[in-house]
């Protein structure tokens, strides 16, 4: 644990709060001292919730710690009970309560509450808020699923699925649940439950009801579904339809549990299209580097990969829990795998690798902007702007234009290109010149006569050797067509290394190039 600006992961506690957040009639008691009580922020302002999170704290003080807080907590437990009224509740510590020992869990066995209490051992100092969370539903799901419940005979009804993994302040959970829903609804399955994204404590009772379990979110549901597989028999996914290809790969394997058959070409919805198009000629190729969350990771890399036909410069996930997947996926792609939530080793990663086009999360986004690069968001952690009033989901066919969309969009298309380099020297549209759309008049921007205008692989002059660019060979760099220019200063900074050159000019651009053409 690291005292740093940001994190992509919270403690364990907060990914109880997005499982309890999530669901309905169940409420978290969490000792916790003043000062840990963000909830209502979290959920209410970044994912524009229209009800506060349920979430009791004891949230004592420092004059507290030389009484009794154990009945603090046991008067809060009591409190939450006989005001919201839920039908189950789960108890725990924050990562500072945790260090008086106070064991919430104990105290609540003894308290004898008239409903199901749930107690969480979340270990604050080694574990983190996707394990908090998996560890929550694993905990609700285990003890409170019937174990009497099983599926009944089909005798012609259809099959049906549980839906496990979305939770609150998950990336597009909302959507992506009606798109998987509407998508087994076609091929003849129907939903039973959802969980924990609105189940209440009664429907984690009926789980063992259906045929199998549907894993949309392997960092929250894995644990639990390998259980309800022990318990029930419940035979559960293992793909996660994101991208046109995953998605067909899922239509099969999830027709292969439910016993129904298989469509010979399900519709992929308009996607394929922009193979045929003219941009596609500049989409190919491009430099990518991807960093989020493992399971939205390795589903980027897969698309950017045979889907897109980017080249996948660099790869990584931040929950080690997963690190396995990631280092997989990797390894097919020839590179070497990032494994850190130290957001200063990613941001060195991304300028070395100089890509093109960078998928990660908020964080990335904040690196791009440093970097002066293109940036679109595919993973947790994420900010308000992530959770559009849109229709907008990952999974599917639709998830997958939806993708198309988000990661084409912050690219300079390929005529847009070519007009702005047939008219850089037009006084308009000229380097130095200031936004048209803010008239003739307008002053030039600084920022633009400071340093030239350039695409974001030419800003990133992350090189060791060579000391930087003369501003007249920056120029000259720049009229490279955008699709190469990147190639095009690899390749001169490694001439200039090879031939002891510390500082390059239009002469190094094309004795480079000269090099390189024989």
């Amino acid at each position: 644990m690291q005292l740093t600006v940001w994190t992509y992961e919270g403690p364990p506690h907060v990914g109880a709060m997005r499982v309890a957040t999530a669901m309905k009639g169940l409420h978290y008691v969490l000792h916790a001292p003043q000062g840990d009580t963000y909830a209502d922020l979290l959920f209410t302002m970044i994912e524009r919730r229209d009800h506060r999170p349920p979430v009791t704290y004891t949230t004592f003080q420092a004059r507290d710690l030389g009484g009794d807080t154990a009945e603090l907590f046991q008067k809060a437990a009591r409190d939450a009970y006989a005001r919201y009224q839920p039908e189950a509740m789960i108890v725990g510590a924050s990562c500072t309560a945790e260090l008086i020992q106070d064991d919430p869990a104990g105290l609540a066995e003894t308290m004898g509450l008239p409903c199901p209490v749930i107690a969480l051992e979340l270990p604050s100092y080694s574990r983190k808020e996707n394990w908090g969370a998996a560890e929550t539903f694993y905990q609700i799901v285990r003890q409170l699923a019937d174990k009497q419940a099983k599926a009944p005979p089909r005798d012609g009804r259809r099959p049906r699925a549980n839906l496990l993994g979305p939770t609150a302040l998950g990336f597009r959970h909302r959507d992506d649940i009606i798109e998987v829903t509407r998508l087994l609804d076609g091929l003849g399955i129907d939903v039973h439950v959802v969980a924990p994204f609105g189940a209440r404590p009664a429907d984690i009772a009926r789980l063992g009801e259906a045929d199998f379990n549907v894993v949309l979110y392997p960092e929250t549901a894995l644990e639990a579904a390998r259980w309800l597989e022990k318990s029930f028999g419940q035979k559960f996914t293992r793909v996660v339809p994101i991208g046109v290809g995953a998605t067909r790969t899922f239509i099969a394997e999830v027709c292969a549990l439910a016993g129904v058959t298989a469509p010979v070409d399900p519709d992929a919805g308009r996607f394929p299209w922009w193979s045929r198009s003219i941009d596609s000629t500049y989409l190919t190729g491009k430099r990518v580097f991807i960093f989020g969350d493992a399971t939205h990771a390795v589903a980027a890399a897969r698309i950017a990969r045979d889907e897109f036909g980017f080249e996948v410069v660099g790869l990584g996930c931040y929950n080690r829990e997963f690190a396995r997947e990631i280092r997989d996926m990797a390894k097919e792609l020839g590179l070497e795998p990032l494994i850190t939530d130290d957001y200063l080793l990613v941001e060195e990663a991304i300028a070395a690798a100089t890509p093109e086009l960078v998928l990660g999360t908020q964080m990335e986004r904040h690196i791009a902007k440093r970097l002066r690069l293109p940036c679109a968001v595919i993973s947790a952690p994420v900010h308000v702007q992530d959770f559009p009033a849109r229709y907008s989901p990952q999974m599917g066919f639709e998830g997958a234009q939806v993708i198309f969309d988000t990661w084409v969009h912050p690219l300079v298309m390929g005529l847009e290109e070519h007009l702005l380099t047939m008219f850089r020297e037009d006084f308009e549209f000229s380097d130095a010149a200031g936004p048209s759309h803010l008239g003739h008049g307008a002053a030039p921007a600084a920022s633009l006569i400071e340093a030239p205008v350039e695409t974001p692989v030419a800003a990133t002059l992350a090189t060791e050797a060579p000391e930087g660019w003369l501003p007249d060979a920056e120029r000259e760099l720049n009229k490279i067509p955008f699709f190469v220019r990147g190639k095009a200063k690899r390749n001169t900074e490694r001439y200039a290394t090879e031939h002891g050159v510390r500082t390059i000019t239009v002469e190094t651009l094309y004795e480079a190039k000269a090099h390189y053409a024989r």
